[in-house]
């Protein structure tokens, strides 16, 4: 991680505009990745087949999106898949365009047929329980843009398989959270398993980057084995990968 770069200020200008989403797409991964380079994108080739086939243009956001990184897998399908163009494809009641699937298809997101001519149009999702009442559309984030900043944070989060861990969330841990670390200007927004409970959200500080998945599992990664270890230090408890991890150096 380049400590140079601001995650706060960063997310707070990507929440903002699709400009500002990409620029922050940018920005995250030279800083806490890798950079973005040519061939990282899809080319105009491959999306314009892809709206031939779909019979509309894509949102200018998620469009910009997929010319950027839809290529990167490590920043848009460790755990969760963004589709690639030749995968995009409406739902089964032809009114939601599906552009990421849940990596066991357990919940996909998409864009409301009638939004999709806004040029940054609200992302919903929608909980893959077969036969169940739960099986509806609801509101993901307020625009594509955002929706596609959360999946690089979170796809980068897991990720890691070093200076990386996580655990179950208790009252004492979430308090613990919330006074030793700072709230990124991510809004909430919900666990798709649980759409109807807590809030994901996000934190950070000192070269570290954590998610609270509905005050029930907490994600952490670091810029090194000191920074995980103060992360586990501030809330103690059973990490699950504390022992894996003795030997890391910087």
């Amino acid at each position: 991680m380049n400590s140079g770069f601001d995650l706060h200020k960063g997310i707070a200008a990507a929440v903002r505009d699709a400009t500002g989403a990409c620029r922050f797409v940018r920005e995250f991964a030279e800083a806490y990745a890798n950079p973005v380079v040519d061939g990282d994108g899809c080319d105009q080739d491959d999306l314009g087949a892809a709206e031939a086939r779909l019979g509309f243009p894509l949102p200018a956001s998620l469009h910009a999106v997929y010319a950027l990184i839809g290529r990167r897998d490590d920043l848009t399908r460790v755990q969760d898949h963004l589709l690639a163009p030749g995968q995009l494809h409406l739902d089964d009641t032809g009114q939601v365009l599906v552009f990421r699937v849940e990596n066991q298809h357990g919940a996909q997101w998409g864009v409301p047929l009638p939004a999709l001519a806004d040029p940054d149009p609200p992302a919903v999702f929608r909980p893959e329980v077969s036969g169940s009442a739960e099986r509806l559309w609801r509101p993901f984030m307020d625009r594509v843009s955002m929706a596609c900043v959360e999946m690089v944070l979170s796809e980068w989060m897991l990720s890691g398989e070093v200076f990386a861990d996580n655990r179950e969330l208790d009252d004492q841990a979430i308090d613990a959270l919330e006074r030793g670390f700072r709230r990124l200007p991510l809004p909430d927004y919900p666990l798709w398993a649980d759409p109807d409970g807590r809030p994901m959200r996000w934190f950070g500080g000192d070269g570290v980057v954590l998610r609270d998945d509905a005050a029930t599992w907490l994600w952490a990664r670091a810029a090194s084995s000191e920074g995980i270890a103060r992360v586990r230090q501030a809330l103690p408890g059973e990490w699950l990968m504390a022992d894996d991890q003795r030997g890391e150096r910087q």
